[in-house]
């Protein structure tokens, strides 16, 4: 995927979840992969509230924890027992990140939907909004190339 692909994706993504009705009063980027995917479609869509959720699963290129873990902070359920939530990840592969994160909101939240990029055959949640499908390993602009610094994986506590 190149940038000038990516913004035509999240637009015709937008466009999908425009057209089928429904009015996120928040977008919820899955870091870091959502987070641009995310930022687009709040622009597309009117949506300024953004929020983030950390999910550690991939740890490498096809390499994996045994289930993905929800890292502080996460979201004041409180806050949001009103709202619809739309998830944004940049491509549910497995699928077991959005699984996740929607189970966490399910019960929760008035209504909560997903929306992805690429979505795989074997992803385990069929996600709402979907700009193409593919079993191909995605390239996308923001994460293919190294990082300019070398740094230890530290995470915060909250």
């Amino acid at each position: 995927m190149t940038w000038e692909v990516f913004g035509t994706a999240s637009r015709e993504l937008a466009q999908q979840i425009a057209d089928s009705g429904f009015e996120p009063d928040l977008i919820l980027a899955i870091a870091r992969g959502g987070l641009l995917p995310a930022g687009a479609l709040g622009y597309a869509l009117a949506v300024k509230n953004l929020y983030t959720m950390n999910v550690e699963f991939y740890t490498g290129v096809d390499e994996r924890l045994p289930v993905p873990m929800i890292l502080p902070p996460v979201p004041d359920l409180v806050e949001l027992r009103f709202a619809r939530i739309l998830v944004v990840d940049d491509v549910a592969d497995t699928g077991h990140t959005l699984k996740t994160v929607e189970e966490f909101f399910k019960g929760r939240v008035k209504e909560v939907r997903t929306a992805v990029l690429y979505e795989k055959p074997r992803s385990v949640v069929r996600c709402n909004y979907v700009w193409k499908h593919t079993d191909l390993w995605i390239n996308f602009p923001w994460s293919d190339q190294g990082p300019v610094v070398q740094r230890d994986n530290v995470v915060l506590d909250a």
